[in-house]
């Protein structure tokens, strides 16, 4: 098995070129990840393919995508940094461009507002 290596890659014309796309290893990537402030004023601390989180209720909020998933069937798994939160995905079936994330504490369901919270979409 060959290898190739490069930081650049160029146009025979010697332009350069957008990031490669490998359609098979696309579609076992993720779309987006996010990890914000949950709690207090809501920030994101890093991601990809996400513009804002906005924090909609106790415990409840909505990741909106930069680019728009190319389908409104998805994966989004999701966590926090504290043990007494667990965080659940939902979405709507319509939806492309955002999804909605909900924390709450286990031992008794109440919606929760953890201190990060993070969530990794995948789609085809």
């Amino acid at each position: 098995m060959s290898t190739i290596k490069a930081n650049t890659l160029l146009h025979s014309d010697g332009t350069t070129t957008t990031q490669p796309s490998i359609p098979a290893l696309d579609q076992r990537m993720a779309k987006a990840w996010v990890t914000f402030n949950g709690n207090g004023t809501v920030a994101i601390r890093h991601s990809y393919n996400v513009s804002s989180v906005v924090d909609t209720a106790t415990g409840t909020y909505t990741v909106n995508l930069i680019s728009a998933l190319g389908s409104s069937q998805y994966a989004v798994i999701g966590g926090t940094r504290w043990s007494n939160a667990i965080v659940g995905a939902y979405y709507d079936y319509n939806l492309s461009g955002s999804f909605r994330l909900l924390a709450t504490t286990p031992s008794t369901g109440a919606a929760t507002d953890p201190d990060t919270v993070q969530a990794v979409v995948f789609s085809n």
